[in-house]
């Protein structure tokens, strides 16, 4: 009788890769994107269809409020709403993704420094197209276009791809917690200061979360396509 031998597995197909996807951190990824776009469309609409001012006012009235009752906060939030400047950003968008590269983080690093990039200029894009001015009530000078707020947008671009890339090597989800909630600090420094509108901080942070979120399931993508393209050219040879 001929010995037999069970076939070795063949290796799994792109779509079936593909298929692996569809897991929790996808389908939340996708409830996220859906919310933030969302969101991110209604106050386009609200701002510049509706002209609505409403939350804006509301918003401002409560920064007011804040900044009557704890004038020594305004030294603070001057000192703040640095971490989510140009200044701060380019060289930290620069010097962290370096650092994660010569630690063997590679692929973290590259997560990063796409974060940045394409969060600025998405923004960059959105503002020309909307064309908003800066409220005139603003406590200091600032340039350029207002909606959506670039602090928020590449606060939650950068403070939230740190998160994700510490939860997802440590686990740790405190820190990716106050990492975004470091973020969300960030605008609302903004809104104090009256550098932007209320609606201008929360599209900023709805675009940058829609932004990590296709970032995330395009590197997904490339990822298991590189990996599944590389086991087969393994089975090949």
């Amino acid at each position: 009788m001929p010995d037999t031998f069970p076939s070795p597995p063949s290796p799994p197909s792109r779509w079936g890769a593909l298929a692996g996807l569809l897991t929790a951190e996808a389908v939340g990824g996708a409830l996220v994107f859906v919310l933030a776009f969302g969101v991110f469309f209604y106050l386009a609409r609200e701002v510049f269809a509706e002209k609505s001012a409403v939350f804006d006012d509301w918003g401002f009235a409560q920064m007011d409020r804040l900044r009557a009752a704890a004038p020594w906060l305004t030294w603070w939030v001057f000192k703040f709403t640095f971490f989510g400047s140009v200044a701060f950003f380019i060289p930290a968008s620069l010097l962290v993704p370096l650092v994660l590269h010569r630690r063997g983080f590679v692929r973290y690093a590259f997560e990063l420094l796409l974060s940045m990039g394409g969060g600025l200029a998405l923004n960059e894009l959105l503002k020309f197209y909307f064309q908003r001015p800066r409220p005139s009530t603003a406590l200091i000078y600032q340039y350029g276009l207002s909606f959506p707020s670039g602090h928020a947008m590449m606060s939650m671009a950068y403070y939230g791809c740190l998160a994700w890339l510490v939860v997802q090597h440590t686990g740790r989800w405190g820190w990716g917690i106050a990492l975004v909630a470091f973020a969300l600090l960030i605008g609302l420094t903004r809104m104090y200061l009256h550098v932007h509108y209320p609606t201008d901080v929360v599209a900023g942070f709805a675009g940058g979360a829609a932004w990590l979120v296709l970032l995330r399931t395009g590197l997904r993508v490339f990822w298991k396509e590189k990996k599944v393209g590389a086991r087969e050219a393994k089975a090949e040879s």
